[in-house]
C-alpha cells in the first residue's frame, strides 16, 4: 500500500512603508503585489543574517510567551527563504509564488523536501526603508493569517532569509527596502 504525502501550505504577506502605515498585501487564499522588473544601474542587495537570527529569536519568543514550544531553525527553510527574498529584491516584486508564478510551497519543498507528512507555511514583510525583528513580529501578530502561522502547534521547523535592497525596482518604487521571508515546516 502506497503511503500518501499529506501537504498543507499557508501564506501571508504585509508590507510597510513610512512609519505607520501596513498594509496586508496577500493572505492565503490569494492575493499579491506583482509587478517583476530586472533591477537597473547601481542596484545594492546585500543579505541581513543578523537580521535574520533576530527573527527567529523573536519568533521563538514570541511562542514560549504563549506556551509553546520554539522552533528550530533550519538550514533548508532559511535556504529557501533566502532564495525568496533575494529575488523579490531582485525582480521587484511581493507574492508567496516565484516570479514565473510557482507555488510557494512548491518553491520551499524543493529545497526542505517532504517524508509522510508534510507542511509548510509562509510569512513576508518588507519595510522602507528598515525591517527590524520586533517591526516584522509586531505586523505579524496583529494579522490574523500571519498569527496564526506564528502560532501554530504543528510547525518544528523555521529559516528566515533577509535582504535589503537600494533602490528597489518594481513595487518597492525605487525605495530602499528590506525584506523578509519566514517559511515554517513540519516533515515526518
Amino acid at each position: 500500500m502506497a503511503r500518501a504525502t499529506w501537504v498543507l501550505a499557508t501564506a501571508a504577506a504585509l508590507f510597510v512603508t513610512g512609519k505607520a502605515s501596513a498594509h496586508v498585501a496577500s493572505t492565503a487564499s490569494g492575493g499579491s503585489e506583482r509587478s517583476p522588473q530586472s533591477a537597473r544601474g547601481s542596484q545594492v542587495v546585500k543579505r541581513m543574517p543578523t537580521l535574520e537570527e533576530r527573527v527567529i529569536s523573536a519568533i521563538n519568543g514570541f511562542r514560549r510567551s504563549r506556551g509553546l514550544a520554539p522552533l528550530r531553525p533550519n538550514a533548508e527553510l532559511a535556504s529557501a527563504a533566502r532564495a525568496h527574498s533575494l529575488s523579490m529584491a531582485q525582480l521587484g516584486y511581493f507574492d508567496h509564488s516565484s516570479a514565473v508564478g510557482t507555488p510557494f510551497w512548491y518553491r520551499i519543498k524543493s529545497k526542505y523536501p517532504g517524508a509522510r507528512y508534510w507542511r509548510v507555511g509562509e510569512n513576508l514583510a518588507w519595510a522602507a526603508p528598515n525591517m527590524s525583528a520586533a517591526l516584522a513580529l509586531s505586523l505579524w501578530a496583529n494579522s490574523p493569517p500571519h498569527l496564526r502561522n506564528l502560532l501554530s502547534r504543528a510547525w518544528r521547523d523555521v529559516g528566515v532569509g533577509g535582504v535589503f535592497v537600494s533602490p528597489g525596482p518594481g513595487v518597492y518604487d525605487g525605495l530602499a527596502a528590506t525584506i523578509l521571508t519566514a517559511d515554517f515546516g513540519v516533515r515526518r
